[in-house]
């Protein structure tokens, strides 16, 4: 395997005043049972924004981030389905769905 995926998000400070947010990167394996159900943070940028601002998050996920723990004890990347996206809380968010 041995590639990536980006993901990015347009991060907006929609209040009147100036703020912080943490956003988190996530990743979740929804078609397999195996794998621990939720999603799992691959990474997290904290912006300061002032009112109106935008700042664009980025973040690159690798094989390594996509790997999960087998029955048997060992860890590694199997082909199917993953959802990543970029959000505050695991709770929010839009998730993209890609397959390996």
């Amino acid at each position: 395997m041995g590639g990536s995926v980006t993901i990015s998000a347009l991060v907006t400070n929609t209040g009147p005043r100036p703020g912080v947010e943490v956003a988190s990167a996530l990743c979740a394996r929804p078609d397999r049972l195996a794998h621990p159900a939720g999603a799992r943070a691959k990474g997290f940028q904290r912006l300061a924004l002032a009112p109106g601002e935008s700042q664009r998050v980025s973040f690159t996920l690798t094989e390594a981030d996509l790997a999960f723990t087998r029955a048997d004890g060992t860890r590694g990347v199997e082909p199917g389905s993953f959802q990543a996206w970029v959000s505050a809380d695991c709770q929010s968010g839009s998730p993209l769905e890609f397959r390996l």
